[in-house]
């Protein structure tokens, strides 16, 4: 009998009807300015699924780097794109039209193993930065355990 609770316990926690879905629309303008993804920091649990949305053209959503083991996402320009999330960690996305403007996103997956890497990996993408620099910054800043 506490084997057959266990289980039934594991699948209902497990289960993608308890996940949850996150839009993030990619703007021209926003909140925290221009050429964002917003909201562009979402905490998430594994088995969410994050759903980007154009809202303008010109846009998509490519991952810059993720926890060991992840797929990386490439979308299509100007097209909805889903991704579900199955691995824990902090994943690092951007823009590639608009990065210079720092078009980025931060999408933290249960605690934040690997937010070292994710930091050490991001200095390499701040030169390419030329306007917002400090929403590298801002976005990580707010990764807690």
């Amino acid at each position: 009998m506490k084997a057959l609770i266990l289980a039934l316990t594991a699948t209902l926690t497990a289960s993608p009807l308890l996940a949850a879905d996150h839009t993030v629309k990619m703007l021209n303008f926003g909140k925290d300015g221009g050429m964002v993804f917003e909201p562009a920091y979402v905490k998430a649990e594994i088995g969410d699924t994050i759903t980007f949305v154009p809202q303008n053209s010109s846009h998509y959503v490519q991952t810059y780097v993720m926890p060991e083991g992840a797929t990386p996402w490439k979308s299509k320009l100007d097209e909805e794109f889903k991704v579900t999330l199955e691995k824990e960690g902090v994943y690092l996305y951007y823009c590639p039209p608009h990065l210079m403007m720092a078009m980025i996103g931060v999408v933290q997956v249960g605690k934040p193993s690997n937010l070292d890497a994710v930091k050490q990996k991001a200095e390499k993408l701040r030169p390419k930065l030329v306007m917002k620099k400090e929403r590298l910054d801002a976005y990580l800043g707010q990764v807690a355990e």
